[in-house]
């Protein structure tokens, strides 16, 4: 991967030990870890609550960020233009994207991406129950690869959602789910 390209990558962290986690990040060199938690705490893994998350990681060498404008936890809009998403958070978060305060979150991970490299961090171990996916479809379409950090240097390649419908940088979700993922 040149210094040129454009990449984002994206982790959860879902039952992995702690160390293990600091380690996927120091192992695919992450410099810094952007949480797109709503909510950065866990009550069932208080070591990845804000409190505590970014000293640890300071001292293993990773920065860490809170993009609150990029966290979940949205709900549909009345005239959603997304109907492509059974699920309704997914479905939120698709609507969330169409505002101006995603775009202006998403336009601060490009900067941040622009000078580091990053992985945006949640708690869902699989990339496709999670909302960082929709971001990682948002950093797909403005020219980014993204991967995901599943164990490893194991790196899959985040591919564009199926019924995902392009113009431009938007992308919206109303074209016809056949997939069984993510619904």
């Amino acid at each position: 991967m040149g210094k040129s390209e454009r990449i984002l990558f994206t982790v959860g962290y879902s039952n992995r030990p702690f160390d293990q986690f600091v380690t996927l990040l120091k192992v695919n060199r992450i410099d810094v870890l952007v949480d797109v938690r709503t909510i950065p705490k866990s009550r069932h893994r208080p070591e990845f609550n804000i409190d505590s998350l970014p000293g640890e990681l300071e001292a293993a060498g990773v920065s860490y960020i809170h993009m609150k404008g990029l966290g979940g936890l949205r709900k549909p809009m009345a005239n959603s233009v997304n109907s492509g998403w059974i699920n309704e958070s997914f479905r939120g978060f698709a609507d969330y994207m169409q505002t101006e305060q995603f775009r202006d979150a998403l336009t601060d991970l490009q900067d941040l991406a622009g000078k580091n490299k990053v992985a945006i961090m949640c708690a869902e171990g699989n990339p496709f129950s999670c909302h960082r996916s929709l971001i990682a479809d948002a950093m797909l379409v403005r020219g980014y690869r993204v991967y995901e950090i599943s164990g490893g240097t194991r790196l899959s390649i985040h591919k564009l959602t199926p019924f995902a419908e392009v113009s431009g940088e938007n992308i919206t979700y109303g074209g016809k789910n056949d997939t069984l993922q993510r619904t």
